[in-house]
């Protein structure tokens, strides 16, 4: 084997929630979509930091809290303030399972990921 053609390749994985029947509720994007929503209490501001329209904001929100059978958003219109969005303590719980996988674990499978193939170049 010519190790040279295939320097540089990686190994990548995908993370996501499912629920106990394999269905799939969020990965990364929504992930970010319900993070963006906490730090900005906006939904207008989330979609805009997103880049996503208003239909597939609310589309995505929509599939996540009919997956899982509860919401996690909730959203104050108007009133003096002009209203705003946070997330529900289930969506909280979420936010803050994909934040942990992020800062505790993520960083040991890229790791890991770089080892097998140093590994196995060197091989």
């Amino acid at each position: 084997m010519e190790k040279e053609k295939i320097r540089g390749l990686r190994l990548n994985y995908k993370v996501w929630l499912e629920t106990p029947d394999g269905k799939s509720v969020l990965g990364e994007g929504k992930w970010q979509l319900l993070k963006s929503i906490d730090e900005t209490g906006s939904l207008k501001l989330a979609m805009k930091r997103m880049n996503y329209t208003y239909r597939k904001t609310w589309d995505n929100l929509r599939k996540i809290e009919q997956t899982l059978g509860f919401p996690v958003i909730k959203t104050v219109r108007g009133g003096s303030e002009g209203g705003h969005t946070s997330l529900t303590d289930e969506g909280r719980f979420i936010l803050e399972l994909f934040d942990r996988f992020q800062n505790d674990c993520d960083p040991k499978f890229r790791a890991a990921c770089d080892q097998i193939v140093r590994e196995l170049l060197e091989s």
